[in-house]
């Protein structure tokens, strides 16, 4: 029994079943195999604590996209994925937790916490993973990893031995991004950037004369939103070009309140330009006063604790929480007429993305990545082009950012995560790094050690993604076949805080780059092009949209029209759209298949070319160009252009043009020949657009395919159309646009006209050129079908053709249409006369309230001048009216 499409498009009762299939018919799954080219993609993990959003949507959908169509292409294609611990964002969810039962951490004990943590990651971890089967993505979930797993433990391990070795790994103090309530530093990525009004306070420090007394008269004015800070300056500092200071070289300044003699120093880093051209200089609490720092040798001296609250170098204001320290000090400032002035300045200030917390820089001993060396092969990579990035403006992003870079802090205040192997003799404090727990201590001889507290960056972990995924540091069988991997496709806004570390580690690690070509794209902004917030209440859930239009119309949605690198909005009426083009193919297919006979799908040859009509031609050959620019565009990671290609072709060149070509041969059951060669058409096709649909729409691509065809089990792994020489048919293809350019003058002649549809009218082709003609006589059947044509004529001039007969002008020949047969003209006579009246009745009206002196002085000028414009309006139709009369009455 023939296999039929169900009546109407339902995404629900399609998308789970076929997951289902493709999970258990192991289609996503990649082994080596040395016959076959591979093709690999990572995927970005996605957080444990994640819930699938827009961006995830987005990220997945344009993976999904390559994956499937490289498999396609008869690559060995391997999308592996798996999925972050994410150190903070997890902690913080579990800490949360415990403190709803009334537990606090810290009084659980690390052991206890981390045994709650697993049991929290094995109950919650998945759930982002189920979210992104929904969408239809094809990962290898066979090979799922976890940056936590035992493998990656022990790659992390491995990483850090040995950078420690090469000296790229130290323990030091340097400046780092703090978190007061979490407690622990963080990475820039996980600082967020919020515009806040707050103030600049101008501040004045005396100078000290050269007797050592402090002046009275001359002062060193600057300006600073943290006022609080100074407590820890050691400098000022001045541009050595700013001739202002120069009088003030080698002198210093007294800080008010603390008392302490501090140097003026001179720096480039100092901006002239900006405010007096001086900068207070706090080498603990800010990274650039820091770097002036260590060129000038200035003492660090923090003044916070963990909590912000000021340590005891605050003096009379330790045990104050950041914020009330520095009323106090303006207040104490203003007391001494060294406040200056407060200008309202709004400014961006660094937060914590997981609680909110204004972060503070601030000196700290942690472990750190030496950069200066480890980065080059990662700059001369990209320079080179030994890796691409897409598009090739993030190559100036990439730049700047690998031209400044500061040493890495890899060290985090948390239990969740890859606890840092080092060890500290207790007897003599020696450090030991080592993958185990060392046995004796190396410089005492001691057996006792204890174990560093802190945890490592996430990112430590990440960067190492594209090769301890597939078994590094063994040396792995999947690692030699599938690494280097081929494409990274991540948003723009982690280019620094992933992209960079992945591929000096791999150069490191590997001695080779990581992947290829880095794809980018940009963010999924509201219809207003807003970032999607929780603070705006503005995010879409992806798995609501799933629901309600189905996986393939978001997936459409999200790519059509996108560029690589750029933002792009996101409007319900597009998804709509998307929906409604679903529904057209679904029709589209359903209306061939009830055309089919009940055993064509496997019973219908190709005809022989000759067997085929010119419009059958004219199809396999747009169809052929549209092969041949999709997979270019697909191959420069064009992938917006491609898809609209498709669409454009399958719903304007075969659905609205070549089904409507065909239909007459389809109902003529007396030509058996030509209606088989359209049945083949059709499905052939067909066939061939859903295969370049499928990477995008995958789940209505497959029950399409799977319903119309029996030769293959799947269309994921169906062959990529190619393009065909003997397809190319551009005398065809050049006859029927000349038609379809006739027939869209003869429509938009019977719209202006306001003509029925169902009204037939006599059709003249004019041309001198005989083979002009030849195309209207041979394409006759769908061209009057097409036209609303009762019947056409063609001849080399326009003898018979009435005088008042339309017409519609191509390049090579003339469409003529008999007025009187367009036009019932008595109808249209009594229709004008009526309108006619109407008409005179409004004119008069308008005319009366016009020159009507009650109503020109009572009424506002809006409505005068709203009724003078509706009088031109009526003139101008009652014109029209008349002369279309005068025309017909001749």
């Amino acid at each position: 029994m023939r296999k039929e499409l169900a009546k109407t498009y339902d995404p629900k009762g399609i998308e789970d079943r076929l997951y289902k299939k493709w999970e258990d018919n192991k289609y996503f799954h990649a082994e080596v195999d040395e016959t076959k080219k591979p093709f690999t993609i990572v995927i970005p993990p996605p957080n444990i604590t994640g819930k699938l959003h827009m961006g995830h949507a987005f990220d997945q959908t344009l993976q999904d996209i390559l994956i499937r169509w490289k498999r396609m292409q008869g690559y060995n294609a391997l999308w592996q994925p798996g999925t972050d611990h994410a150190s903070i964002a997890t902690e913080v969810r579990i800490t949360d937790e415990l403190k709803k039962q009334g537990i606090d951490k810290h009084d659980l004990g690390r052991e206890k916490f981390l045994e709650k943590a697993w049991e929290w990651k094995k109950e919650y971890g998945g759930t982002i993973v189920s979210q992104l089967k929904k969408l239809g993505s094809s990962c290898d979930w066979d090979r799922e990893r976890f940056t936590m797993d035992e493998g990656c433990n022990k790659a992390v391990t491995e990483v850090f031995v040995k950078m420690h070795e090469k000296g790229y790994i130290y323990k030091g103090n340097r400046i780092v991004n703090w978190c007061p309530v979490c407690n622990t530093s963080i990475s820039d990525a996980e600082v967020e950037y919020e515009e806040q009004a707050g103030h600049l306070w101008h501040i004045k420090y005396p100078v000290i004369d050269e007797d050592g007394t402090v002046s009275k008269t001359d002062f060193i004015e600057f300006a600073t939103t943290r006022p609080e800070t100074m407590l820890g300056d050691t400098a000022v500092a001045v541009n050595p070009d700013d001739d202002r200071y120069k009088s003030f070289k080698g002198k210093k300044v007294l800080l008010p309140i603390v008392n302490r003699e501090l140097p003026i120093v001179e720096d480039s880093y100092v901006d002239m330009e900006f405010g007096t051209g001086v900068v207070k200089i706090t080498p603990a609490h800010d990274p650039n006063d820091f770097e002036v720092g260590k060129r000038h040798n200035l003492e660090e001296i923090n003044i916070l604790n963990d909590d912000a609250t000021i340590n005891k170098n605050g003096g009379k204001f330790e045990g104050m929480d950041r914020y009330e320290c520095r009323d106090a000090i303006v207040k104490e400032l203003e007391e001494r007429g060294l406040l200056v002035k407060i200008e309202d300045y709004t400014h961006n200030v660094g937060t914590h993305d997981r609680c909110g917390t204004t972060v503070e820089p601030m000196i700290k001993k942690q472990w750190f990545v030496k950069m200066d060396d480890l980065i080059k092969p990662a700059v001369k990579a990209v320079k080179e082009g030994e890796i691409k990035l897409i598009p090739q403006r993030m190559e100036k992003t990439y730049f700047n950012w690998t031209d400044n870079i500061r040493d890495w802090c890899i060290s985090r205040q948390l239990w969740w995560g890859h606890r840092i192997p080092a060890y500290y003799c207790e007897e003599c404090g020696e450090t030991v790094v080592a993958k185990e727990e060392p046995s004796v201590c190396p410089k005492c001889g001691c057996t006792h050690f204890k174990q560093e507290t802190d945890t490592l960056d996430t990112w430590f972990s990440s960067a190492l993604w594209p090769f301890e995924t597939l078994g590094w540091p063994e040396q792995t069988p999947e690692l030699k076949y599938f690494f280097p991997t081929d494409v990274l496709v991540t948003g723009y806004d982690i280019i620094f805080f992933w992209v960079i570390r992945m591929i000096f580690s791999s150069y490191e690690q590997m001695g080779t780059y990581p992947f290829k070509t880095v794809l980018f794209h940009g963010l999924i902004r509201d219809s207003q092009g807003r970032k999607m917030s929780k603070s705006l209440g503005n995010g879409i859930d992806p798995l609501e949209v799933i629901d309600k239009y189905g996986a393939d119309a978001l997936r459409l949605t999200i790519v059509t029209g996108n560029a690589p690198g750029n933002d792009m909005r996101f409007y319900y009426e597009r998804v709509e759209n998307s929906r409604n083009f679903a529904n057209k193919v679904w029709n589209a297919s359903r209306f061939i298949m009830m055309n089919m006979g009940e055993d064509e799908k496997s019973a219908i040859h190709q005809p022989a070319p000759e067997g085929l009509e010119p419009v059958d031609h004219w199809i396999l050959s747009k169809l052929n160009n549209t092969i041949r620019e999709v997979t270019e565009n697909m191959d420069k990671f064009e992938l917006g252009i491609a898809v609209q290609k498709v669409y454009d072709f399958i719903w304007e060149e075969f659905c609205d043009w070549y089904i409507e070509m065909v239909k007459p041969r389809l109902y003529n059951s007396d030509d058996k020949k030509s209606h088989e060669a359209a049945i083949w058409t059709l499905q052939t096709v067909l066939i061939n657009g859903l295969k370049l649909l499928h990477p995008y729409m995958p789940y209505i691509t497959e029950e399409i395919f799977c319903t119309i065809q029996d030769e293959e089990e799947s269309i994921m792994i169906s062959s990529w159309p190619e393009y065909k020489a003997e397809w190319n048919y551009a005398a065809d293809e050049k006859a029927i646009e000349t038609i379809k350019e006739a027939v869209r003058g003869i429509r938009n002649i019977r719209t202006q006209m306001n003509v029925a549809p169902s009204r037939k009218a006599l059709v003249y082709v004019v041309s001198e050129k005989e083979e002009v003609l030849d195309i209207f006589r041979t394409g006759k059947l769908f061209f009057e079908t097409l036209g609303g044509a009762s019947e056409s004529v063609c001849q080399n001039d326009k003898a018979g053709i009435p005088e008042d007969a339309v017409s519609v002008v191509l390049a090579e020949a003339t469409i003529y249409m008999p007025f009187s047969d367009l036009v019932d003209i008595a109808a249209e006579i009594e229709r004008l006369e009526k309108e006619k009246k109407r008409l005179e009745g409004e004119l008069k009206r308008s005319k009366n309230m016009l020159t009507n002196e009650k109503f020109l002085s009572k009424a506002p000028a809006e409505k005068i001048e709203e009724e003078k414009e509706k009088q031109k309006k009526y003139e101008q139709t009652f014109a029209q009216v008349e002369e279309r009369l005068a025309q017909l009455k001749k």
